[in-house]
């Protein structure tokens, strides 16, 4: 029983990570087809696409009532995101930072990190009562209000970053668009198997921890969330083979705001999140994890190949906290 589903997580993570490449390259056709401009296809269409792992899994967890893994694998993946997968570049080649991701993004990441741990879970934070509760016990809730701010936020974040890409033009190369009925096709066999992939992997995710005796937040925070983040990955290693790393950390902090603003505020929307003990920690490593981050891309501009490794180092540390708690 455990084999069969480890069979159909690792199933269910190839074709949310497949889907999530043919929902890329059928949405980037549709728009070019419509005279869409490429920047404003990069900032939204593919951001949304390499989330839609996320998406599916998260979604599909708020529907199940698998709340626990529908806000840790939010929390894991940006973690994930930010350690890992900028930490690789980064000792594979150095990552440059500019200037205005800088000034932009990273208080952008912020902020929403913060308002969730605050919003949700004021009144335990305040008293120090989750210093007290076992790990597994509720201590606040993402309620649909918030999920609808988030979701706000997020509109408001979008529309953003197109007047921003219209200030701030770059050249646009020509590709040769596809039929309309080819990229609809595409959309739609995209998202079959990210539906698919999303509800097997919450499934089988579930069954597991069952099985092992874990907990939703510590499997959702683990094996979905570096399931969900392999787009992501294998993207921005392969980038950085090639030397192209200038938009990695661009890329991971877009990620991360695409994941905290829609994906939860979407799962939030649905049925409000409840947050136990695990997850304030989780939250507040996220939000340390960010600063670090920042604080290491101010220093030089870049993340250099040492800071790479002391990210690495950060996040196993993280994840053995997160067994042994």
């Amino acid at each position: 029983m455990i084999f069969l589903n480890v069979v159909i997580l690792l199933f269910a993570f190839v074709a949310l990570v497949k889907g999530a490449d043919i929902f890329v390259d059928g949405s980037a056709a549709l728009a070019r087809f419509f005279k869409i401009p490429s920047i404003v296809i990069g900032l939204t269409v593919v951001a949304l696409g390499t989330s839609m792992p996320e998406l599916a899994v998260s979604t599909s967890a708020a529907i199940a009532g698998a709340n626990e893994i529908a806000l840790s694998n939010v929390v894991g993946s940006n973690i994930f995101n930010l350690l890992v997968v900028l930490g690789l570049c980064a000792v594979i080649h150095p990552v440059p930072v500019e200037n205005r991701i800088l000034k932009r993004d990273f208080p952008i990441s912020l902020f929403p990190t913060i308002l969730v741990l605050l919003a949700s879970t004021a009144s335990s934070l305040f008293n120090g009562n989750f210093l007290s509760l076992p790990m597994s016990a509720d201590s606040g809730l993402v309620s649909r209000w918030l999920g609808i701010i988030l979701l706000l936020l997020f509109v408001i974040y979008i529309v953003y970053l197109i007047f921003d890409a219209k200030a701030h033009p770059t050249e646009e190369n020509e590709e040769k668009s596809l039929p309309l009925w080819k990229c609809l096709l595409l959309i739609a066999l995209g998202l079959i198997l990210i539906i698919a992939g999303g509800k097997a992997v919450v499934y089988s995710a579930q069954n597991i921890a069952r099985f092992f005796g874990m907990s939703e937040t510590l499997i959702g925070l683990t094996i979905v969330a570096i399931g969900t983040s392999l787009p992501e990955l294998v993207t921005s290693i392969v980038a950085a083979k090639k030397g192209e790393v200038s938009l990695a950390v661009g890329n991971v902090l877009g990620s991360n705001i695409f994941n905290l603003l829609f994906i939860l505020g979407v799962s939030a929307a649905i049925n409000p999140v409840s947050v136990n003990v695990a997850s304030i920690y989780d939250l507040g490593i996220l939000i340390f994890v960010s600063l670090l981050t920042w604080i290491f891309s101010i220093t030089k501009r870049q993340i250099g190949r040492l800071e790479g490794i002391v990210m690495l180092f950060c996040y196993a540390a993280s994840m053995t906290f997160a067994i042994i708690r």
